[in-house]
């Protein structure tokens, strides 16, 4: 449909509402004279006459009668969608799509997705989680999280996650047994759990940096992997040691289901950040989203104990 054709039928319900141009013109604000002339092209148009009118009165014919019953439950339901799109402006409510790498989704969501469930009972989350270089438009994505330099030139990325600093870590039963590596070249002797890169198929060598020196360390093992998380969980089951980030592995560390070794070996890498396409009206939810991240940043510890953070939001 034309828009010219809706903002006539527009009109055309506005005055069998009324019964007068003059209010029905008040109402859309424009002239009694313009919303006659409307009227009269949508009669043209359809080549039927829907208003009886006269200088003191208007009626609606037979066929306008039809048409009004037709047409007003569809304007009814126009009206119910700008209403909800209104709200949307001041609560957060429908479904939010996130891509995320997997070292992203599992450092960035899990410390702030039940806080934010919580405060905004009426969004529901997808995350979808995978490797692949996409266009997170073209694909039916609200925002991605991921490093930046994947992120587009063209979208706006604000960071949540600041330097991210190597761990490598082991199982106390696994130490138990094993002496502890004091530098990268001990590895050699130990059994590492390996990383293969689902993207490219590549497996990962383990960076090492100390006084401004930096090395790359191949390490071998009898169990290999392409999830970060997995390798975590066969460096708990006493498997071998584990290259991972201290954001995923401090869950464990502070249980004692893992120790770190070679930390003054550990290198830190550029952070983490959420990106989506253009800066204006950006939907409710994903500036919810993005406030509750940067206020659990800004919190010793993500607790739901936050005031609720949804107000005007820009960038960093």
């Amino acid at each position: 449909m034309h828009h010219s054709n809706l903002a006539e039928l527009t009109a055309f319900v506005a005055v069998a509402d009324h019964l007068s141009f003059r209010a029905a013109a008040s109402r859309l604000s424009v002239t009694p004279s313009a919303l006659s002339y409307t009227m009269r092209q949508l009669e043209d148009r359809l080549g039927v006459r829907l208003l009886n009118r006269t200088t003191r009165s208007v009626s609606l014919t037979d066929a306008g009668l039809r048409l009004l019953a037709q047409l007003r439950p569809a304007m009814e339901q126009i009206a119910h969608a700008l209403e909800n799109l209104d709200k949307e402006r001041e609560r957060p409510f429908g479904h939010l799509r996130i891509y995320a790498s997997h070292l992203a989704a599992a450092a960035v969501m899990p410390p702030v997705w039940q806080c934010f469930l919580s405060m905004y009972p009426d969004v529901h989350l997808e995350l979808f989680v995978g490797e692949a270089a996409i266009d997170i438009v073209a694909e039916g994505f609200d925002a991605g999280i991921g490093l930046k330099e994947g992120v587009a030139a063209d979208m706006i990325a604000a960071r949540v996650m600041g330097p991210l600093k190597a761990a490598v870590v082991g199982a106390p039963t696994y130490f138990a047994r094993h002496r502890p590596p004091r530098t990268p070249d001990d590895l050699a002797h130990h059994s590492c759990v390996q990383y293969r890169r689902p993207v490219d198929r590549v497996i990962f060598e383990w960076p090492f940096e100390q006084d401004g020196k930096s090395r790359r360390i191949k390490a071998e093992g009898r169990v290999m992997v392409n999830d970060p998380d997995m390798a975590i969980r066969a460096a708990v089951d006493g498997l071998g040691i584990a290259y991972t980030i201290e954001s995923l592995a401090d869950p464990y560390l502070r249980s004692g289901q893992l120790v770190r070794v070679l930390e003054d070996w550990s290198p830190s890498f550029e952070g983490l950040f959420l990106y989506y396409p253009g800066r204006r009206q950006v939907p409710a939810a994903l500036r919810a989203l993005i406030d509750v991240i940067h206020s659990a940043r800004r919190a010793v510890r993500a607790e739901c104990s936050l005031a609720n953070p949804f107000i005007p939001w820009e960038s960093e």
